[in-house]
Parts: C-alpha cells; structure tokens; sequence
C-alpha cells in the first residue's frame, strides 16, 4: 500500500501500488501538458466520505511506493483511465478499473 500526498495539507492518501503506479503515469501526463483537473477518493476506513482535489502542476505532489520496483503500468488501463479522465474532467480513484 502506497500513499499520494498532495499539498501536505491533509493525510497522505493510501492507494494500491499497482494503481499508484498508474496515477502516477496519469497525473504526470496531465501535470507535464499543465493540465488541471479534479480528482476524488474515499476519505478512508475512518469515517465516511469523499474528498476532492484540484490536481494543478503548481501544488507539491508526493508519491511513495512500499514495493521495489514500483509495479510495471498496464498500457491499456492507462489509456482507460486517461479516457475517464478526459471525458468527464475528473479522476475518481474508486472508480478506476484494474
């Protein structure tokens, strides 16, 4: 289990690391054109919820993996996630197929 910090404002988000391997890819296509875009997950075991996040190339961005090497990207998932993400202007991590 990986975790995405964004802004250091909040808790890191905890995340698989094969999908954090492909947020990673993701975000940083995105990020690298200076595109922004939302992105929401659960809030956690702790209480219910959701929360969102205005992903900007300007906001620190902290990606840490627990395996070594990081999980290889599937292309094809990718170019789904890529797909949902274009399409509806959002990153909804729970939604994000394998």
């Amino acid at each position: 289990m990986g975790k995405l910090e964004y802004n250091s404002s909040r808790p890191p988000i905890e995340v698989e690391d094969e999908l954090l391997a492909h947020l990673k890819f993701v975000i940083g296509m995105k990020l690298r054109r200076h595109e922004s875009f939302m992105m929401t997950w659960p809030s956690g075991k702790k209480r219910p919820g959701r929360l969102s996040a205005w992903m900007h190339p300007s906001i620190p961005l902290v990606i840490e993996f627990d395996e070594e090497p990081p999980p290889k990207i599937d292309p094809q998932r990718a170019e789904r996630m890529v797909n949902q993400l274009n399409a509806r202007g959002e990153l909804i991590l729970d939604e994000v197929s394998p």
